[in-house]
């Protein structure tokens, strides 16, 4: 599926935040935002998935008009894996992941045969076979994020909403959930902190600043160090990795920044 986002533009109490945002991707694409924090990213995919209601502009995930469709409509559409993932009430595992069946069912509807295979096959993409009947609340900050990934792949999107979801994770989980993603063969929208994690699973990148977009193209087209020392202020030589060939960054604080 194809996302079109046209002029958007979001202010939040006195302070604009978006200022006539405007980006497409193509059926298919892991797509990157980048920027510093404060930049724009999350309040964006905030707005994408119906969080946020912007002051103006549109959004399209190929026919269907995403501000103005319901909930229900869109969750069999899109599913969202955010940075924040606390609850307030104790639920299994297999509860939560069982949440992303919702979106097919009617009202009092109980769970087939069918949701129990395909919440099987998430726990196992993420590693979670194991943990399915442990409580969620007693799980630690990455294995939590495990489980609302599960929860995402089980809502069967045609579309995905990352917002920094490997924050939590150690290095292992943290490449095998961008592996998990990449291998669902769906259209990605990402914000992503780690820049190497941009350039190695991205197919596209649009970069924010101050809350408008001032580049895009493919990871070697935006990632450049006059690029990165515009975005976040720092020294920043691009190189290629000898035994990857994929990007790599070594980073040195700005003096003029510092003063």
């Amino acid at each position: 599926m194809e996302l079109e986002i046209n002029q958007l533009n979001v202010t939040l109490g006195q302070k604009k935040i978006l200022s006539d945002v405007s980006l497409q991707t193509k059926k298919g694409q892991f797509v990157g935002l980048i920027g510093a924090n404060g930049s724009g990213k999350s309040t964006l995919l905030k707005t994408v998935y119906k969080a946020l209601k912007p002051d103006s502009g549109t959004i399209r995930l190929n026919e269907l008009d995403l501000l103005n469709s319901h909930e229900k409509q869109v969750a069999q559409q899109l599913s969202v894996v955010s940075q924040f993932n606390e609850l307030s009430f104790d639920l299994t595992v297999e509860q939560i992941v069982f949440m992303g069946r919702t979106p097919y069912k009617g009202f009092l509807e109980g769970e087939n045969a069918e949701d129990e295979q395909i919440v099987t096959q998430a726990l196992e993409k993420t590693g979670l076979e194991t943990y399915r009947h442990r409580s969620f609340l007693s799980l630690s900050g990455g294995e939590k994020q495990r489980v609302v990934m599960a929860r995402a792949i089980t809502q069967q999107p045609k579309y995905l909403i990352l917002d920094e979801p490997t924050n939590h994770l150690d290095i292992r989980y943290h490449l095998e959930i961008l592996e998990t993603v990449k291998e669902l063969g769906i259209g990605v929208l990402a914000a992503l902190h780690d820049l190497e994690d941009a350039a190695h699973y991205c197919d596209y990148l649009f970069a924010l600043k101050d809350g408008r977009v001032v580049a895009k193209g493919t990871p070697e087209e935006v990632l450049t160090s006059a690029l990165v020392e515009e975005l976040y202020g720092v020294k920043c030589q691009v190189y290629r990795h000898p035994i990857t060939n994929g990007l790599g960054f070594y980073y040195s604080r700005n003096e003029e920044n510092t003063r």
